[in-house]
């Protein structure tokens, strides 16, 4: 990913968006702020009256009321103003036409010389006439006053559109430079952007500072490092997936095509994402991963070395010899084309079980060349067959056969009308045996074991499905 992927310069685009109508309504001066608060809210900011309004010692309560209502009049904010004083109480009658001002004039006759208390009965105008034609003035000098600010706007713009252009040059050169000293493309797009960032933030960082709003610029600045921690916790596995990715690619574990076993998985590698890490499993599904749990988990990659070791076992009876059954196999695994001379097999006695001697045979193979399962079958096939040729016995595991009756006796003689004491015919077998399939037997290799190859690049080939997530790869190839 980099600066011109789509995601990223939608994200720019927008924050660079946002700040630029931030700085328009700050390039406003304070006074035009005002106005543009009046035109919202409908309503003109008064300030309160602190300070007493002087009268003459010693007054009636007529000059009170005479000199509030030449004050609430000369505002032009209210409508039949009516003002009371009798003992100083204050009576405020009339209409205004926002609350605002409703209760300036009551501060005003409070701070009023002589003034003991205030009854505020002003009612509130509902003209909508009167609302428009205020609202319209107000946007009139509002508009005066944007105009004024408008080289600024103009100028934000421009610095915007430099810090931009900079930040996209910025991580061009280090894309270039970097393409060769970091090989992982994922982690050379970190560093890029982490190059590159910067100088946006700077120049939004001069955008705020031309718009006045020195505060606002050093909490951009400041504030990314607490965004970053409340991304990082509201994605974390997001951000453990991205982290795991980045890694993967970094130390690469397996490239793309090699067959590995992972998390109970085992498939060949045809994809590595910032989200997953995707396999096409021998019966030919694609699997997706998350690269935290490949990264978290055991890997074995049965691509890295050309060969590997297989074994299987085979039991004999005890009656049998066992150097004699160690000597035939051997000769069988020397004989194989599959098999390699070094690291030599071995055929070792494992176990005595109840009814067997169990021969454990290893054998080390091409895996680039060879299926172990095809190898196996191939070797367990010709184990049988020399074994049973040289009278070794494979016997059956030990069984216990009930018999609820008992079991009957028959007398030797009246087997198929054969006198008693007479010895039985050696066993011929009803046919001769098959030379085609005894021939077959021989072979290193039979039809139904498909020439011992190895299947992946077959599951490779026949496999034509589109590979989710595939618009990037993080592997070497």
């Amino acid at each position: 990913m980099s600066l011109r992927s789509k995601p990223f310069r939608s994200i720019m685009f927008g924050s660079v968006l946002g700040v630029l109508l931030s700085a328009c309504i700050s390039f406003v001066p304070l006074a035009a702020q005002d106005d543009l608060t009046t035109l919202l809210t409908g309503t003109e900011e008064s300030e309160a009256v602190t300070e007493p309004v002087p009268l003459e010692q010693d007054v009636p309560d007529q000059a009170i009321a005479d000199r509030l209502a030449s004050i609430l009049e000369s505002t032009g904010w209210f409508q039949d103003v009516r003002v009371g004083v009798r003992q100083g109480v204050v009576t405020l009658d009339g209409v205004s036409d926002t609350a605002e001002h409703r209760s300036w004039a009551v501060s005003l006759a409070e701070n009023t010389e002589g003034t003991v208390a205030v009854v505020n009965r002003m009612e509130l105008g509902a003209d909508f006439a009167t609302t428009f034609d205020r609202a319209g003035a107000e946007l009139d000098r509002l508009s005066r006053r944007v105009g004024q600010s408008l080289p600024l706007v103009v100028l934000a713009v421009a610095i915007a559109a430099f810090a931009w252009l900079l930040a996209a040059l910025v991580a061009a050169v280090a894309q270039r430079l970097l393409a060769e000293r970091i090989p992982s493309p994922l982690l050379r797009s970190v560093v890029v952007r982490v190059i590159s960032i910067p100088v946006l933030l700077l120049g939004i960082y001069f955008v705020l500072q031309v718009a006045g709003l020195t505060r606002l610029a050093v909490t951009v600045l400041g504030g990314t490092g607490l965004i970053g921690i409340i991304v990082g916790f509201a994605f974390r596995d997001i951000a453990e997936n991205f982290l795991a990715s980045l890694l993967l690619s970094v130390r690469n574990p397996f490239s793309t095509g090699d067959l590995i076993e992972v998390a109970g998985e085992t498939g060949i590698v045809q994809n590595l994402n910032t989200r997953s890490t995707v396999l096409l499993t021998l019966d030919g599904n694609h699997v997706q991963i998350p690269n935290a749990t490949v990264f978290k988990s055991t890997i074995k990659n049965y691509s890295s070395t050309p060969t590997r070791r297989a074994e299987f076992t085979v039991g004999i009876g005890y009656d049998s010899s066992v150097a004699k059954a160690q000597l035939l196999i051997s000769e069988i695994l020397a004989d194989h084309p599959a098999v390699l001379d070094r690291p030599e097999p071995l055929v070792l006695v494992d176990q005595l079980g109840d009814a067997t001697v169990n021969l454990k045979v290893s054998y080390w193979f091409d895996s680039r060349t060879y299926s172990p399962a095809k190898a196996n079958s191939a070797l367990l096939r010709l184990t049988k067959r020399a074994l049973l040729k040289a009278g070794i016995e494979l016997p059956d595991p030990a069984r216990e056969v009930v018999f609820p009756k008992g079991v009957p006796l028959v007398q030797m003689g009246e087997v198929q009308g054969r006198p008693a004491g007479e010895p039985m015919a050696p066993f011929q077998p009803e046919e001769p045996i098959d030379a085609a399939a005894d021939a077959a037997e021989r072979r290193d290799a039979t039809a139904g074991e498909g020439e011992l190859t190895n299947e992946t690049e077959e599951v490779r080939d026949q496999s034509r499905g589109e590979v989710p997530e595939a618009s990037e790869n993080l592997l070497k190839r």
